[in-house]
């Protein structure tokens, strides 16, 4: 998958639109029009393009689409955290219409909704999803840009979705909202790299043998310049590099190595006489940080030990598993000189915001685009659902600057006035200009504001902040908010002025790679002579399967209940974990009714204990009915 950064503010939207109306009546859009769109718009005219066309042409969508099958099961799991007015469209490489859901990018809703509607230029004119699939990136398209009156309110980004060997689009992900007050970045586009990276790992997932994931493997370390070894057991791939560095006998070492790490993978990572033992890491082949990386295809890389060898001073070398579908399946050995560890080192330190865990994509994206932001002392306003660490994110960002600590205001708990009081002192501070912003923070200026659960203020609050707002745009002002609850019309005004910088969190369910680490990071620190809580690889898999509706904060939960229940020593088992994430994924489709029946029954036995006579008894139904459901459910097992 390719990307673009932001693009850069060009027309605004009422050049934009002065420029449509122009070139809808006959005469040049003007020189202030960047030229590939008036080109777009041209291609529209000349393909006889209707603008006021009423619904994109219906064709007939493909009877069995690979694409879809694949990104099925994540725009499944995405289409619910929409918000608003937010919609989510897939199309094929031919611009058709796969999949969506919510949104009014078609106009009217169809039964069917997009399926089968030709999105391409030739039909509809300029869209981002055409574009992206001739450039190959992803692309914006806000309101005026687009050719059809149909979507003049509509801003849209799309994603490329690239083919697991053919290197070329299969199709895109789009992301719909409607338009802002002004062509700024689409607040939805992390939502559409973080699906597009999902529906991508899906399909290397169904693509691509065991041998081909190693091999890719081993040309990703390649790629990035280092010296390679991969290794299955039963064969070993050396880069030039490796070869030159690495003796015959370390050689056979490391192959030794990777096999007793392929049969004790189902008991952990192995040690081995001459390796020492393996550790977790979440950072790169030469770097230190704990558990797990995922890496593109959907595989998952678990880190050991960095060894010293005898065959160079400085060298080490770091024996990394690579779990495929859930099985290990080969390794990797990467040859790491002191040069390099020193510049990862370095990068880490600059990179990484503290306190913060994880490395899949979607959190990247948005701890990346939350950092570029904060970078000005302007209002941030992070959303996303409860338990996704807005506050522990909000926190980390406004000790970037480097300021005194901030001031932490809760809506949920603030007595009635007091907001007001706070927003008029800091409206009679001095504000630090552009000149003289240290000095501003140094003689005591604005200090930083954390306004956590925004959507909680009341409407005496909401005017202090809008007042204040009015009064200094530049506040230093980082708030918190959970959509899902209604909002009237002056929390939505104050909202939608917070939105144009914006940052939505994902929930844990789609950055499940990322809990290795935050189990690791979640622990507490244990008691002297006990050794740190760890988790064998059946209990991790639960923990991915489950849907996590309390986000981080709910598995923070689940990690200080079993460390506080549990009494053996060694990895956490399946076993160990509550009744609720024990039991495996249903291995069927459920209707609305018995998903509800399933969940009913989990709560019941979570609430006594796992005790199912107590559990049948709340639920008004007999024990043999109950072990019936469980049965029927696949829940009998766990």
């Amino acid at each position: 998958m390719t990307t673009t950064d932001d693009t850069p503010a060009d027309p605004a939207l009422s050049s934009l639109r002065r420029a449509r109306d122009r070139f809808f009546s006959g005469r040049p859009p003007g020189d202030g029009i960047p030229e590939d769109l008036a080109q777009a718009w041209r291609r529209a005219r000349f393909f006889g393009v209707p603008r006021d066309l009423a619904t994109p042409p219906r064709i007939r969508p493909p009877l069995d689409s690979p694409l879809l099958a694949a990104a099925r099961p994540v725009l499944d799991r995405v289409a619910p955290t929409l918000s608003g007015a937010m919609g989510l469209v897939l199309v094929d490489s031919r611009c058709r219409g796969l999949w969506s859901s919510g949104g009014r990018y078609a106009g009217t809703p169809t039964p069917d909704g997009m399926a089968g509607l030709d999105l391409s230029e030739r039909a509809v004119g300029h869209n981002s999803a055409a574009l992206a699939l001739r450039t190959g990136r992803r692309a914006e398209v806000h309101g005026p840009e687009h050719f059809l009156d149909l979507w003049q309110e509509v801003s849209a980004v799309s994603v490329p979705l690239y083919e697991p060997t053919a290197g070329r689009p299969a199709g895109t992900v789009t992301v719909v909202a409607p338009l802002g007050e002004g062509r700024t970045a689409h607040p939805g586009a992390a939502l559409a790299e973080a699906a597009a990276h999902a529906i991508e790992t899906e399909l290397r997932g169904r693509a691509r043998p065991p041998e081909r994931v190693l091999l890719d493997a081993y040309l990703r370390q390649r790629a990035d310049g280092a010296a390679a070894v991969a290794l299955d057991g039963n064969s070993r791939l050396v880069s030039p590099e490796a070869a030159r560095l690495l003796s015959h006998e370390t050689l056979a070492r490391l192959e030794r190595h990777a096999t007793a790490l392929l049969r004790d993978a189902d008991t952990g990572p192995a040690t081995g006489p001459a390796m020492g033992p393996a550790t977790g890491s979440a950072m790169g082949p030469e770097e230190h940080a704990p558990e797990e990386i995922p890496v593109p295809g959907g595989e998952i890389l678990v880190p050991g030990d960095e060894i010293a060898v005898p065959d160079g001073a400085g060298l080490t070398v770091r024996m990394t598993r690579l779990v495929h579908g859930g099985e290990v399946i080969g390794a990797v050995a990467t040859v790491c000189t002191a040069a390099r560890r020193a510049r990862s080192a370095e990068r880490r330190g600059r990179d990484r915001l503290p306190g913060l865990m994880g490395t899949s994509r979607p959190w990247r994206l948005t701890v990346s685009r939350a950092t570029e932001l904060a970078r000005a002392a302007e209002p941030l306003l992070l959303i996303g659902e409860p338990g996704v660490g807005k506050t522990a994110l909000a926190r980390a960002l406004l000790g970037l600057r480097g300021t005194a600590a901030p001031r932490v205001v809760d809506a949920a708990e603030q007595v009635p006035g007091e907001v007001p009081r706070w927003c008029h002192a800091l409206a009679e501070l001095p504000e630090a200009g552009a000149e003289s912003e240290a000095a501003a923070e140094s003689d005591g200026g604005a200090p930083p504001l954390l306004l956590r659960h925004a959507e909680r203020l009341g409407q005496s609050d909401v005017a202090a902040l809008l007042s204040l707002l009015a009064e200094r745009p530049a506040v230093p002002l980082v708030a918190t908010h959970t959509p899902g609850t209604p909002t009237g019309p002056c929390l939505s005004r104050l909202l939608d002025i917070l939105a144009a910088r914006s940052v939505t969190l994902p929930p844990l369910r789609e950055r499940v790679e990322d809990i290795p680490a935050l189990l690791a990071g979640l622990a507490r620190r244990p008691s002297p002579g006990r050794p740190p809580l760890t988790w064998s690889l059946d209990a991790r898999r639960a923990l991915e399967q489950h849907t996590w509706p309390g986000n981080v904060a709910e598995l923070a939960h689940v990690v200080r209940e079993v460390a506080e229940r549990r009494r053996a020593t060694g990895p956490v088992r399946r076993e160990e974990l509550p009744y609720g994430l024990r039991v495996p994924p249903a291995t069927r489709r459920l209707s609305g009714i018995e998903r509800a029946e399933r969940t009913a029954i989990l709560e019941a036995l979570r609430r006594h204990g796992d005790n199912k006579a107590r559990a049948a008894e709340s639920l008004g139904i007999g024990r043999a009915t109950l072990y019936r459901k469980l049965r029927a459910y696949g829940m009998d097992q766990a």
